[in-house]
Parts: C-alpha cells; sequence; structure tokens
C-alpha cells in the first residue's frame, strides 16, 4: 500500500498524537501499522485499543492483527497463545489488548500500558478518561486519539484544541476527505478512477447534508453549532435495568418478558438496515402504567429482508405485540409489505417514515408525521422519567451519537449511529398513538 505524506508523517512522529480529520482517509489503516510497528520493535510492552462500543474497537484490533500477519506473522505466538478476539501475545513478550469502553470505562481499569489508542475518540465518555489515563501513569506511554469530531465539548476536542502546558505535548493532525483523496498519489491501490468515483460521492454528500454537518463528517471541522440531542446525563437516567431487575421496585426478573401472556401492552420499534451497511433493530418495549419498560433488543447484520421478517414474526409469537412501527421507506417496504398481508401481523403493523399515513381504516384521516416528532416524543417521554432502558453501551452510544442542528427555524436531526435509536423512537411512538385505530386490513 503505497502510504499518503500525511501517514508517513504521522508514523515518523514519536510522542502524543491526535488524529482530528474527515471519514474515510485511512486514519484507523495508518494506526494500526503505528500499533504493529510499535508492537514488534519494543519488548514487554502492552498495548491498548478501546474505542466506545465492541464493533469500533474490534475494527482497529483486527486491522492491526491483519497487518502483522501480512508484514511480521512470525513474531505472533501460536498454540495456546495464538490471538483471540480481544488479545495479541507476541514473542518479544508485548501484548496488544482491544476493549469497548463501556459508559464509565470500569472494565478496562485493570492493565499498566504502554501505548494507548483511543478510537473515535470523539465519542468516549469523559468518565472513561479517568479510568484510563492513569494506565500510563508509571510507563511514560504514549497517547494517540483518532476520531472525526462531533461538536467542540469533551476530552477529544479539548485535546485538539487547547494547546496550553496539559496539552501541549500532542502532534496534531487535520486533514478534509476531500484534501487527502485529491492528494493521493495514483498507484496499484489507488487508481484515477477510484478517485473521481470518492470525490463524487462527495458532492452527492455535500448536497444531502448542511453545510455544518459537512464540515463535521468530511472537514474534520469541530463545529459550535451543533448539539448532542440527548443529554448524556438524560441517558444515563434511563438505563435504570439491570440483569434481573423490573419496574416494582427493581429487584426481581421481569416475569412478563418471555412470555406472550402479560397484563400489559407491547410495541416493537424497527429499523432496517441500509444494503447490509448498517445493523436491522427490533426494540420492544412494554407499557406499564404509562412508563415504558425495554423488554427485548435484537440486532442482526448482513441478513436478508426475508430473514428481518421472519425475525419480527418469531418475536411476535413470543410477545403479542399491540402494535409494530416499521420505516416503510426505501428497503424497509420489503419487510413491511409481507407483514401487511401476513395474518398474524396485518392488524398490527404501523408505517412510519416521515410521511402521511392513513390512522383510521376507511383511509380518511390522515396525519403527517415529522422525525422531529419522534425524536421529541422520546425525549420528553425521557425528561418525564417515563423510560426504562437496560444497561447497554451500544444503545447509550447510539442515543448519544444523535445530532440536532437549528436551520432555518427548523430543527435537523441526524447521527453516524443512529439505527438502534431509530428502532427505539418507533417503539415509543406506540405510547402516542395507542388510543388511535391505527389497524390495517
Amino acid at each position: 500500500m503505497k502510504l499518503d505524506d500525511w501517514q508517513e508523517k504521522f508514523l515518523s512522529t514519536e510522542g502524543d498524537k491526535i488524529l482530528c480529520c474527515g471519514r474515510q482517509i485511512g486514519k484507523s489503516e495508518i494506526c494500526s501499522m503505528d500499533a504493529g510497528e510499535y508492537a514488534v520493535k519494543n519488548a514487554k510492552k502492552v498495548v491498548l485499543m478501546i474505542a466506545p462500543t465492541e464493533r469500533q474497537a474490534f475494527a482497529l484490533f483486527n486491522k492491526t492483527l491483519d497487518y502483522l500477519l501480512a508484514n511480521h506473522k512470525l513474531t505472533i505466538k501460536k498454540g495456546k497463545d495464538r490471538p483471540t478476539k480481544t488479545k495479541i501475545n507476541l514473542k518479544n513478550g508485548t501484548k496488544i489488548y482491544c476493549l469497548p469502553t463501556g459508559i464509565s470505562g470500569i472494565g478496562i481499569r485493570f492493565l499498566t500500558v504502554h501505548r494507548l489508542y483511543i478510537d473515535e475518540c470523539s465519542r468516549v465518555p469523559e468518565e472513561v478518561f479517568s479510568a484510563v489515563t492513569p494506565m500510563l501513569l508509571t510507563t511514560g506511554g504514549d497517547t494517540i486519539m483518532l476520531s472525526t469530531p462531533a461538536g467542540r465539548e469533551g476530552a477529544f476536542a479539548n485535546t485538539f484544541i487547547n494547546k496550553d502546558d496539559a496539552y501541549n505535548s500532542f502532534t496534531r493532525f487535520s486533514y478534509s476527505s476531500e484534501e487527502v483523496i485529491k492528494n493521493r498519489e495514483i498507484c496499484d491501490t489507488w487508481s484515477t478512477f477510484q478517485r473521481e468515483k470518492a470525490l463524487e460521492h462527495l458532492e452527492r454528500e455535500r448536497s444531502r447534508m448542511s453545510a455544518l454537518e459537512y464540515a463535521q463528517e468530511y472537514e474534520g471541522e469541530l463545529v459550535d453549532e451543533l448539539r448532542q440531542f440527548f443529554p448524556t446525563e438524560l441517558i444515563k437516567e434511563c438505563m435504570q435495568i439491570r440483569e434481573g431487575f423490573t419496574s416494582e421496585g427493581l429487584t426481581s426478573p421481569l416475569s412478563s418478558s418471555n412470555s406472550s401472556f402479560s397484563k400489559y401492552k407491547r410495541f416493537l420499534g424497527v429499523d432496517v438496515a441500509r444494503m447490509g451497511k448498517d445493523e436491522s433493530v427490533l426494540f420492544a418495549v412494554e407499557d406499564r402504567v404509562g412508563v415504558g419498560w425495554e423488554i427485548d433488543k435484537k440486532i442482526f447484520t448482513k441478513q436478508l429482508l426475508t430473514e428481518t421478517t421472519e425475525d419480527i414474526l418469531v418475536m411476535d409469537r413470543a410477545y403479542d405485540f399491540k402494535q409494530i412501527f416499521i420505516d416503510d421507506g426505501g428497503l424497509g417496504v420489503g419487510v413491511y409489505d409481507p407483514l401487511l398481508v401476513h395474518s398474524q401481523t396485518k392488524r398490527k403493523v404501523v408505517a412510519i417514515n416521515n410521511a402521511s399515513r392513513s390512522i383510521s381504516r376507511d383511509g380518511d384521516r390522515k396525519k403527517r408525521l415529522l422525525k422531529e416528532d419522534l425524536y421529541n416524543n422520546l425525549k420528553v417521554m425521557m425528561e418525564q422519567g417515563k423510560v426504562k432502558l437496560k444497561e447497554c453501551n451500544d444503545t447509550y452510544q447510539s442515543l448519544k451519537s444523535i445530532q440536532a442542528e437549528y436551520s432555518g427555524g427548523k430543527l435537523r436531526l441526524f447521527g453516524n449511529y443512529s439505527h438502534i435509536c431509530e428502532s427505539i423512537i418507533r417503539a415509543f411512538w406506540g405510547f402516542r398513538t395507542k388510543s388511535l385505530n391505527i389497524y390495517i386490513f
């Protein structure tokens, strides 16, 4: 692989480093090379890679393992010490760990670290930094932060912006996606055709996004005007369900969560993946006297629409939902239409795709449902203490990723890890519509 000039500079730079850049420029690739070379050349060290979610942490870790297998295969231990999903042992005694941070970082406090890589750093909770930075206290180790930005708040933004004594050890790297694509040298792995297609893609994204969103996602700018829609503390306050806990005092198992018989109404929110690139999510809640309790969540990757349809039918047989809310736009229609004609779900399924939808049997009454209606409904219920979610870092990160922008008096909501949140807002819409006659024949 022919390295870009900035990548060669990054590899040759020692000490603390921070990458605040646009998307898809090769941040994780160059950091995997950086980590691999450090591990091979330095014996008896500990390298730790963390990210907000398990999926994100594994991404950088797997690229590092691939790099080592391609370039330093003989340095990797075999047998009982062979690589696992979370650890690589090298023959020189160096170990590379991969761990998700969780909400507080409590699960990663056990290590003493010589080099720390923090991927998707702009979305790592503040509490995590208090947990991980002491790991470097006695080793004099380096910290490498890499991320696209998410506003001007948090440890990542503070590290990049501030250049006082507390932060002057960091070498800063900042590049836009367009800048990297235009300057990348044509070679065996980067053709003129790829460059042209990439620039076309950026133009489509520029026309689709607002100026602020594009500046953040592709130009790597720390934007003031974008704000997190669900406050961090509000999300944490709603995550009250721990394993074996219930609404009756949070002390005993959810007695009705695994049975179709229940005195409570249940709702399912569905978000269908886009062409297999994202995750399809089924999110189930139970209405306990006006308070919505999460009872189940299923996440599927790279599966057929027919498989998603069958998963919904299986889940409905287990929980007997009052209503099933699904986005029937795009690929969602491939799941919605079969449910609409199936005898089990035809009276339950409700289409939500930000357009006019019938809410009566004869189709005369219509209501225009906007995206902000769905999000505002969930936020109000959260603020009123009517949302009880299970402690789950993936759910936490999805809610936290939603950002809001006011433009021309209108609210615009978006997020790059929104699929779980999209299923949640649909499930909780049942609390607004449960009195309406929206059955479909």
